[in-house]
């Protein structure tokens, strides 16, 4: 039995199915509320409940605090309608041409870029453009209603999406990226999605990702860097390895020919063989350590739900407002 639930300020009207998200239902509709990491953890689908009861299947998320509860905040993509609601959420507008989509495409090729992590470029119907901002993500659609979401690496001008798919293991999809999936394989993708895109402004960038958090600054920057620039950016990587900086050769290009633009990388596990001479530790930490105050940037943060934490708060005690931190935060598929 299907619950009707009511978006405010927007109006829009979701029909949400039993064992349904808030948040899936919106998605399907068209509808792109602000959210990230969908597994309850980073608390960017916060909405205030005005009317109307849910429940959370696996109980309380972690991204909402029981005061929080008291006060009338649910997190939309794991909060399931007991009846009908009207909730107070953000839609994420930045462009009227921006139009959520379900589209077939074929995998025109991929490439290995580290022993975890694979690139998978997309190919379109031609008469199907997607248009989406830089540092928008895509989800793959698979079968009983399940998807995985991929942030797009590609600038919005390349004819092919490209994704980085990293090695879960046990996950499933993954797993037949690396072992199963072929060129010319099918697939059916949504999208796009999101809220993680440049802001208009003239204020100083700083960019941290940690792994392949890695994909939506690059499609970001690529596009930024697509025209002469002289901002500020600064860019922060962080992996375990020497390895797992699998693009090294890219920013290395851009630290030598954009002005104002530099770029540190960071490993938290340098290995034995790595010869690495490089800083070493937590990204967010490094940032710390180069910048005392953070008021005058606007930052960017990607990547696993624990660092994008971290870095939020590490870098709003620096100064930054909390309304120049944006995030698109990485978590696994719950089973």
């Amino acid at each position: 039995m299907a619950n009707e639930v009511i978006i405010r300020p927007a109006g829009r009207r979701l029909s949400v199915e039993d064992g349904e998200s808030v948040l899936d239902a919106a998605l399907r509709s068209g509808l792109n509320l602000s959210h990230s990491c969908k597994g309850g953890n980073c608390a960017a689908c916060r909405a205030r409940l005005l009317s109307g009861r849910v429940a959370y299947p696996s109980g309380r998320p972690a991204g909402l605090t029981s005061r929080e509860e008291e006060l009338g905040f649910v997190l939309l993509c794991q909060a399931h309608p007991l009846e009908s609601l009207i909730v107070e959420a953000l839609e994420v507008r930045r462009s009227e041409e921006i139009e959520v989509k379900r589209l077939p495409c074929r995998v025109e090729k991929m490439c290995r870029l580290t022993h975890d992590v694979m690139a998978v470029y997309l190919r379109l119907p031609a008469v199907e453009p997607l248009k989406f901002l830089a540092g928008q993500y895509i989800d793959v659609l698979l079968s009983g209603g399940r998807r995985r979401s991929f942030s797009l690496a590609s600038p919005p001008a390349e004819r092919l999406l490209e994704i980085h798919v990293r090695r879960v293991p046990g996950g499933e999809f993954t797993d037949h990226v690396f072992t199963d999936m072929r060129e010319k394989s099918l697939l059916r993708i949504e999208g796009p999605l999101g809220s993680f895109y440049l802001r208009d402004s003239s204020r100083p960038l700083l960019f941290v990702a940690g792994g392949t958090g890695y994909a939506p600054v690059k499609s970001i920057l690529t596009e930024l860097f697509a025209q002469p620039t002289d901002r500020i950016t600064c860019f922060y990587w962080g992996a375990r390895a020497r390895r797992d900086l699998y693009d090294l050769q890219r920013v290395g290009a851009w630290a030598q020919d954009v002005r104002g633009f530099s770029f540190t990388p960071v490993l938290s596990e340098a290995l034995a063989g790595d010869a690495w001479s490089g800083r070493v530790g937590m990204v967010h930490t490094a940032v710390l350590q180069d910048h005392d105050d953070l008021q005058a940037f606007d930052a960017y943060a990607s990547g696993p739900p624990q660092m994008v934490e971290a870095a939020r708060r590490g870098f709003l005690a620096r100064g930054l407002p909390s309304s120049a931190f944006f995030f698109d935060s990485f978590d696994y598929a719950p089973r």
